[in-house]
C-alpha cells in the first residue's frame, strides 16, 4: 500500500460506497495515521465523512473547527448539504451532496482543513446569490 498525501487532494480521496470499500479505506487511513476522509454514494446523493479517531496524534487548532463549523451552516443554510449534517469536532459528515465531483471537492477541502490549510475550505463555499 502506497501512502497517500495528506492532505489528500480531490481525485485521491476514497470511495466508500460498500461497507468493504469503507472498511478498506478506513483501515489505510488508520495504519497511515491520517484524518480519514472518503465519499460514499448513497442513491442519487453522495455523502462526504471525515473521521479524527484514526489519527490519534493529529491535533487541530480550534480556529480550523471554527472555520469548518461556520463552513457546514454555510452549506446548510445554501441548502447543499441536509441540515442533520454534522461539523465534528471528531466526525465530519456532509450528507446529501449533490454529484461526486462536488462530494470530492468538499472532502478534499475538509481534509485540507484539518490539515491546517483552509484555503480549500473558503474556496469550496456557496456564494451569496
Amino acid at each position: 500500500m502506497q501512502p497517500l498525501p495528506a492532505p489528500y487532494p480531490a481525485d485521491l480521496i476514497p470511495g466508500a460506497t460498500g461497507m468493504a470499500a469503507f472498511e478498506a479505506a478506513y483501515r489505510q487511513a488508520k495504519e497511515q495515521d491520517a484524518v480519514f476522509v472518503a465519499i460514499e454514494s448513497l442513491g442519487e446523493h453522495w455523502t462526504v465523512t471525515a473521521d479524527m479517531i484514526t489519527a490519534p496524534r493529529h491535533a487541530v487548532a480550534d480556529s480550523v473547527y471554527d472555520a469548518i463549523r461556520a463552513a457546514v451552516i454555510q452549506m446548510i443554510r445554501a441548502g447543499e448539504i441536509r441540515t442533520d449534517s454534522s461539523a465534528g469536532p471528531v466526525c465530519f459528515v456532509l450528507h446529501d451532496v449533490a454529484d461526486e465531483s462536488r462530494a470530492r471537492e468538499r472532502a478534499a477541502a475538509l481534509h485540507a482543513a484539518l490539515y491546517g490549510n483552509l484555503a480549500p475550505l473558503a474556496r469550496a463555499m456557496p456564494t451569496a446569490s
